[in-house]
């Protein structure tokens, strides 16, 4: 993983750029941020290059806890330290905050209405559909794997059946399934 992007690219201005640009991810992120995270860091501020975005995304994924809180200390790490590493959590998590408390109280007060359940149950599907199009975007970083789109294919399938179909823990399939990718590209890797 590289730890400091080029110098000629665009970065964060400050600790409180960074933060801000967290906390509006935040704010747009229904379901899941990760699609959001995507588009803004390396699409529009150009911030990472879809490589790095990769290579973090699969660092913050094997890490314990929320993935997308995983991402945000890496990026904040990677441009300030720790300092950025707590302004990223704290814009990830700050105004997010707040609503959910509004919310679960706002929900306690509707939530045997029919209404409020349907609505629940859409926005699963919309968060299934920000999952897929992310996989989407992101399936363009395996053109420059190491290991080639067959096998990250083979694998990405190989996870899926196990995890959807045959119910295999998460903890498994990582470190079974991802120590032979890891093993794999390391074999590919060596002269």
């Amino acid at each position: 993983m590289n730890s400091l992007p080029a110098p000629d690219r665009p970065r964060p201005q400050s600790i409180t750029d960074l933060f801000v640009s967290f906390t509006v991810l935040a704010l747009q992120g229904f379901g899941g941020v990760l699609a959001v995270v995507q588009r803004e860091f390396v699409e529009k501020k150009r911030w990472l290059t879809n490589e790095e975005f990769i290579e973090d995304w699969a660092v913050a994924q094997v890490m314990p806890g929320p993935n997308v809180i995983n991402l945000a200390l890496i990026i904040g790490g990677r441009y300030f330290g720790l300092k950025g590493a707590m302004a990223a959590l704290s814009g990830m998590l700050a105004a997010p905050l707040l609503i959910v408390l509004t919310l679960a109280l706002v929900y306690a007060q509707f939530a045997s209405r029919p209404e409020v359940a349907g609505a629940l149950r859409g926005m699963g599907a919309v968060a299934a559909g920000l999952i897929g199009a992310t996989a989407i975007k992101l399936a363009k970083g395996l053109k420059t794997s190491v290991l080639g789109w067959r096998w990250c294919t083979a694998f990405g399938l190989a996870s899926l059946v196990a995890i959807a179909a045959l119910r295999v823990p998460l903890v498994y399939v990582i470190f079974g399934l991802g120590g032979l990718a890891c093993a794999l590209a390391y074999r590919k890797l060596q002269p």
